[in-house]
């Protein structure tokens, strides 16, 4: 067993090696700019709103500043007492341009807070193509027109974004900004350079309201907790295709505490393991850094440790491109820390069923149903 163990260690490490190289080459893969659009129709930006989280202000403001000719913003809250209510209120004075519009329903259908809020605000969309964006996503001026083109093909079913996490004060935000940097992207766009089509991110999802019809409506995902993995899956079920778009956006990264950050990955980790427990069991080998430090402590040998330095190398060298194309600071000093931290969550994440979402504990089911 242990003669297996000296083999299987290296072996394991020299993938992960491997992984980390073509990772870092998928960063090069970005998708390329989609043409400007022909036509620039009406859009409906969806924001569901749950009290007000770092820089909400800024964020909602983004995308009162587009520069498209005619969109509206449906915001929705669900508790008259809602404290984001004062943020869209101030949005509607200073945006007097704007069709910005307040609904404020507590109806509850599913298990999914955020589904529930989206189905409510449905009632006073105005435009037949639908952008759906988390409340804690910033964007560009040129947001809109970036994703007005590909949404518009008859072939596409959504059409989503990447994200690059903007971290608040302290290291536990940083941690998170860079899990999203350094171990979500490459690993999205490895896939994506390999032909996957398997995205779709609450950070931005684009369609056509008979595209969200043909997939049952919002009702249809009220009882999954991954609501945006779900709508991909259904509208490439029905022979849409998914577009990546080239454009990224910035998510609020706000971890005050060790637990915080804790309970969010495990929310995350445990999630995709139960939608797609394989995909999740091998991806223990995005971990090359710390599997290969395992597998030179394992085994003992030089040849392992300089496997273990080569891991390294490859390790910063992705870390210096994702920055440099998601034009974010680099952290050299935090890389392993994040790397070590982040396996062992991955690790966490093998077992259990519950998870934390907002102020509830909830279990998740193997279809990513909330139980």
């Amino acid at each position: 067993m242990a003669d297996l163990v000296w083999v299987a260690a290296p072996a394991v490490a020299a993938l992960g090696v491997a992984v980390l190289i073509a990772q870092g080459l998928a960063l090069g893969a970005w998708p390329a700019r989609e043409p400007s659009p022909e036509s620039l129709p009406p859009i409906s930006i969806l924001k569901p709103l749950y009290r007000e989280g770092p820089r909400l202000y800024d964020c909602l403001r983004s995308f009162c500043a587009q520069n498209y000719p005619d969109y509206e913003i449906v915001f929705g809250v669900q508790d008259a007492q809602d404290p984001a209510i004062a943020v869209v209120r101030r949005l509607q004075a200073e945006f007097p341009q704007r069709v910005l519009t307040l609904v404020i329903n507590p109806t509850r259908r599913g298990g999914n807070a955020k589904i529930d809020n989206l189905i409510n605000l449905m009632a006073a969309v105005r435009h037949d193509i639908l952008v759906l964006a988390d409340a804690d996503i910033l964007v560009g001026p040129d947001y809109l027109r970036r994703l007005a083109g590909p949404v518009q093909d008859p072939g596409v079913g959504i059409v989503t974004c990447l994200y690059r996490g903007s971290p608040g004060p302290g290291l536990w935000s940083r941690l998170g900004a860079l899990f999203i940097q350094d171990w979500f992207v490459p690993q999205v766009l490895l896939a994506y350079a390999l032909g996957s089509q398997d995205f779709a991110f609450g950070a931005t999802i684009a369609l056509r309201r008979p595209v969200l019809a043909a997939c049952g409506g919002f009702e249809a995902l009220s009882s999954h907790l991954a609501d945006d993995y779900m709508l991909g899956a259904r509208t490439r079920a029905l022979g849409w295709r998914t577009v990546l778009s080239s454009y990224y956006v910035d998510t609020m990264v706000d971890e005050p505490r060790l637990g915080d950050l804790v309970a969010h990955q495990l929310r995350w980790l445990r999630t995709i393991r139960l939608i797609n427990p394989w995909g999740y069991l091998f991806s223990f080998v995005t971990f090359g850094l710390p599997l290969a430090v395992a597998a030179a402590a394992i085994a003992g040998s030089g040849w392992v440790w300089g496997l273990a330095f080569l891991a390294l190398i490859a390790r910063l060298v992705l870390h210096s491109r994702a920055c440099r194309r998601l034009q974010a600071p680099r952290r050299f000093g935090l890389v392993f820390l994040a790397d070590a931290l982040l396996c062992g969550l991955w690790a966490v994440g093998l077992v259990g069923r519950k998870v934390k979402w907002r102020d509830a504990t909830l279990a998740v089911g193997h279809d990513g149903s909330i139980k």
